[in-house]
């Protein structure tokens, strides 16, 4: 079977499901969107990542980037190879001077490491058709920058709009404390559009 590259084009809460979020996965020169729902960690692991955030300790993903690259295990792409009952299902296609290993992994896993390694994510035209989503042609190109968004976060925009500039860099510090790293995105956007 051909694979069919994709790239996230998006990162946003669920609308079907509580406490959980969306990534969707675009096809690459194509109109199929695969949106596929992680859970909460999942999708604060992609975030970080996207948006090239420096936590202070390194999150579960970091690690496991870590400890491949200390004993040269390479990810050289992801697979999303499988689609039962609504379940995506992931390869890791790992290499070292030796072998080339294929290793299972959950979906929003695979993609957070993904995105950490730059490496390619693949699927295969029986998955796009069964669960993607076909989007109309507008001529308009493509954003290159991923969409966060952040409804249903504690701070929400219109809470982050009332406050000053010198609060919003406190309460980024303290999230960034805490580590909610999504949130953190949100209030770093608001400073963003203030300092414009």
């Amino acid at each position: 079977m051909k694979k069919i590259e994709l790239e996230i084009v998006a990162l946003s809460h669920s609308i079907t499901q509580t406490h959980s979020y969306a990534v969707v996965l675009g096809e690459v020169n194509g109109l199929r969107r695969l949106p596929i729902v992680i859970g909460g960690f999942e999708a604060q692991a992609i975030a970080v990542a996207l948006e090239r955030m420096q936590p202070s300790r390194p999150l579960t993903h970091d690690l496991m980037k870590n400890f491949m690259n200390a004993f040269n295990v390479e990810l050289m792409e992801i697979v999303i190879n499988d689609l039962q009952e609504g379940i995506f299902y992931s390869k890791l296609i790992c290499i070292n001077e030796h072998d080339t290993v294929e290793i299972d992994s959950r979906t929003s896993d695979a993609l957070a490491l993904a995105v950490r390694f730059g490496c390619p994510i693949y699927t295969y035209d029986n998955i796009l058709e069964s669960a993607g989503i076909l989007m109309e042609d507008t001529g308009k190109k493509k954003k290159t920058e991923v969409p966060v968004e952040q409804s249903s976060m504690s701070s929400s925009k219109e809470n982050l709009s009332s406050l000053s500039v010198d609060e919003l860099e406190t309460l980024l510090n303290e999230v960034l404390e805490q580590e909610d790293y999504l949130r953190a995105i949100a209030i770093r956007d608001e400073l963003k559009k203030r300092k414009k």
